[in-house]
């Protein structure tokens, strides 16, 4: 049992690395971003062509990163990776070059925006004498910064252990003493670890499985109460808290930066019309998002597969929104939820207020497709075009308005108000037994509520 206990301490005494733990204030990180001119430029599963990032795009969004998690880039600087080495993925004289930066900057931190073996992630540490991260392993430090709830924090363990897993063998030296005596005959301490890695794993996940369990539960409330539930899906940074914010009134943290929020957030909202929808606010896409992620997150990401309809904002702004969007409509693809689907799915393009009038006519013209609806341009900083989307929300999840005449009667007159708030009111007419006609337009749900009322109010 002791034996155990010291692997089972092992774990919990190498964590992954803590930005901000060596010294207070930023750390200071060097951030490298490789391009590599031998990448494949079609999709593995659709043979699709996919569309190229600009370095400088994928530049900024990797130091957009590193200053999510309160690192200080003092050195940045895009790579052309001709020849991929398996050892240290860049060249020695490019090694040798970032290690004299390191030295001279002192830096701490070197961020690789790209996945790094385990081989070349403990090679490169070596060689720059500073600890190195990946693009896998920075993204996950950002998650686990900004995780509020207990199923945020779970998801993100176990994605961190995960990722772990593999590179036990780079992160501490006692792993190939042999072990003897109690407990596994012949096992090395990293077949230990890695055992006792698992077992934490596995233990992850069946509270996960718990969670998920209570989260259905929830759903199965809400379906019992059938209002409709709206997801806003996009490409981190796009502006889906700010527009969650906008059109809720809640006060969900809103910042200019990568996954300022991670935590799926719902709300009930009152549609133009008087419709109450569920909306559902829920964690950003990134481009060459770690599967181990997608696959944690999966519980939280039912909400966007359970929704009856789905917002797609994009950051129309952003050179790269064309890349972007695809990233999130093949994310969207992997959890069953076709983007193509113009019944179910909204394209909003946000942040249409950055853009000159020439651009933004342009960018309008050329988002139309005669094979589905248009795009609709907002600007949830400033409220421009929310009463648009407002509206097609409402008629997407409760049809089109229909023109109805509504009679009552002077015991009924109470009912006055709540026309009002749920319907265009076209005209009112006041009769002479001291009732009212109203002529108003009003969605299906809500005709039928009307009636619903009125039935009960005849035979009350």
């Amino acid at each position: 049992m002791a034996r155990k206990k010291d692997a089972d301490r092992s774990v919990r005494e190498k964590p992954a690395y803590q930005p901000g733990a060596e010294a207070e204030g930023p750390t200071r990180a060097v951030v490298i971003v490789p391009v590599l001119t031998r990448q494949p430029r079609g999709d593995e599963d659709t043979n699709r062509p996919r569309l190229t990032r600009s370095a400088e795009a994928r530049h900024d969004e990797a130091v957009g990163l590193a200053q999510a998690i309160n690192l200080d880039p003092i050195h940045t600087a895009v790579v052309t990776v001709n020849d991929p080495r398996p050892a240290t993925l860049l060249g020695s004289g490019k090694v040798a070059e970032f290690a004299e930066i390191v030295k001279e900057g002192r830096a701490e931190l070197v961020i690789v925006d790209h996945p790094l073996t385990p081989v070349q992630q403990r090679n490169l540490e070596k060689e720059l004498n500073a600890k190195v991260l990946d693009r896998t392993g920075l993204i996950l430090e950002i998650f686990g910064e900004r995780a509020r709830t207990k199923e945020g924090t779970l998801q993100v363990d176990l994605a961190h252990l995960n990722y772990q897993k593999g590179r036990l063998v780079r992160s501490w030296t006692h792993l190939e003493r042999q072990r003897g005596g109690a407990g596994f005959l012949g096992e090395t301490q990293i077949e230990s670890d890695r055992r006792v890695l698992q077992d934490k794993i596995n233990k992850l996940k069946h509270e996960l499985e718990t969670v998920r369990r209570t989260r259905d539960l929830h759903r199965a409330k809400r379906k019992k109460v059938p209002f409709p539930v709206v997801a806003i899906v996009g490409y981190t940074n796009a502006g889906k808290s700010t527009l969650f914010n906008r059109l809720t009134g809640a006060g969900v943290l809103a910042e200019d930066m990568l996954f300022a929020t991670l935590d799926p957030t719902l709300r009930r909202v009152r549609l133009p019309h008087g419709t109450p929808a569920i909306l559902s606010d829920t964690v950003g896409f990134i481009s060459d998002l770690p599967t181990h992620l997608i696959a944690a997150f999966r519980a939280t990401l039912e909400e966007v597969v359970e929704a009856d309809l789905v917002i797609h904002l994009r950051d129309i702004s952003d050179p790269d929104t064309a890349a972007q969007a695809e990233d999130v409509e093949r994310i969207l693809a992997d959890l069953g939820v076709d983007a193509g689907d113009g019944r179910r799915v909204i394209e909003v393009w946000n942040k249409i207020d950055r853009l000159d009038e020439g651009n933004r006519e342009r960018l309008l013209a050329d988002g139309i497709d005669g094979s589905k609806a248009p795009p609709i341009a907002i600007s949830a900083a400033t409220g421009e075009g929310i009463d648009v989307l407002k509206s097609i929300i409402e008629t997407r999840v409760s049809g089109e308005l229909e023109t109805l005449t509504v009679t009552l009667k002077p015991d009924q007159l109470g009912f006055v108000d709540w026309l009002y708030r749920n319907g265009d009111v076209v005209s009112r007419t006041d009769n002479e037994d001291g009732g009212i006609t109203v002529s108003l337009k009003a969605t299906r749900s809500a005709h039928e509520e009307i009636e619903t009322r009125l039935h009960r109010k005849n035979n009350g």
